[in-house]
């Protein structure tokens, strides 16, 4: 594994779809992987697929895929109404 993989941050990010559903992942680049849901092209989230326009509605950054991941899981958890408490806030939770 090379140092600037380790050194990478990993992000949380959740996108509201044009039918109001909530989607919530992980990346290290979220500019690539939005742009990969929003194109709904064979990366994009399947979940995500026909759904547009995608908005992104929330985001934290993690120092690593465990982390993001562990949030990741949590974030999932949540109900739609927590969900939607967290992207009011807009912050960006460095862990």
């Amino acid at each position: 594994m090379s140092q600037n993989s380790v050194d990478k941050p990993w992000f949380l990010y959740i996108i509201k779809c044009a039918n109001g559903h909530l989607y919530t992942g992980i990346t290290t680049d979220i500019d690539r992987r939005f742009s990969e849901h929003q194109s709904s092209g064979p990366k994009a989230a399947k979940f995500l697929k026909g759904k547009g326009p995608l908005e992104l509605v929330y985001q934290e950054i993690h120092p690593c895929r465990s982390s993001a991941s562990k949030r990741e899981i949590a974030v999932k958890k949540l109900s739609r109404a927590q969900k939607l408490l967290l992207t009011k806030g807009k912050q960006v939770y460095v862990v």
